[in-house]
């Protein structure tokens, strides 16, 4: 009888951070599971094994991300998880579509005094280090400039040179988002390993309004061709 093929889920928070992933699969399929559309299929790795890889946008927010990774942990039983997507820069040395690493990941409006007394009981969370040697090795060979940092996530949009400075002063981050910490704090939870990627697409400098209106591909992209490399070298 042969081998099941290991699973791996990748998760971005909006369309354009999934597209390059789920057509880069094989014998495709999709479901609609839990208001998610998942997106099944293989992906071969250097070595010639078959990756099976689910892939599917969870949507903004930190309660749509964690949900997700919930659903896709209990359904499919992935010995990883891989969240790809962009965020606003805070680290005056890094630019535009440059990449951070979730080597550390904190909630930026959450008390975690009180939340740190349920599983997985810790007040930060961590990408595996493994993903992230990985990782580290595949963005050196896209010569794509790159640290392994610490994001702050949470429910709003940052914007402006007085939220941003208060994120910094709280969190110390290298960058700002809406969903990589809960997905970690669930993806710990479960005891799974996990990874969150992401491609710096502005400075926290921009108001939503005119952000939503932005033509993010191209950074969504970089941390998606990342994914897909890292896919490669699992």
């Amino acid at each position: 009888m042969a081998e099941s093929a290991r699973t791996v889920a990748v998760i971005g928070a909006m369309d354009e951070e999934v597209a390059l992933i789920a057509k880069s699969l094989e014998n495709a399929t999709e479901t609609l599971e839990a208001g998610l559309t998942v997106t099944s299929g293989d992906y071969n790795t250097a070595d010639g094994e078959r990756l099976h890889v689910v892939a599917t946008v969870a949507g903004m927010g930190t309660v749509n991300a964690a949900s997700t990774t919930q659903h896709l942990i209990d359904v499919y039983q992935p010995e990883a998880v891989i969240f790809s997507g962009i965020a606003g820069n805070l680290n005056t040395h890094l630019h535009i579509n440059d990449v951070v690493l979730g080597g550390t990941l904190r909630y930026l409006d959450t008390d975690m005094r009180l939340i740190a007394q349920s599983a997985p009981k810790t007040e930060e969370f961590f990408s595996d280090p493994h993903l992230l040697e990985v990782a580290d090795h595949a963005l050196n060979e896209m010569g794509i400039t790159h640290i392994i940092g610490i994001i702050a996530t949470g429910n709003y949009f940052v914007e402006g040179d007085e939220n941003t400075s208060r994120v910094i002063r709280e969190t110390g981050a290298d960058a700002v988002e809406m969903e990589g910490a809960a997905v970690a704090h669930v993806a710990a939870r479960n005891e799974v390993p996990v990874l969150v990627i992401r491609a710096l697409s502005d400075n926290a400098d921009t108001e939503y309004e005119t952000f939503k209106e932005f033509d993010i591909s191209e950074y969504a992209d970089t941390a998606a061709r990342l994914v897909l490399n890292i896919l490669r070298r699992l």
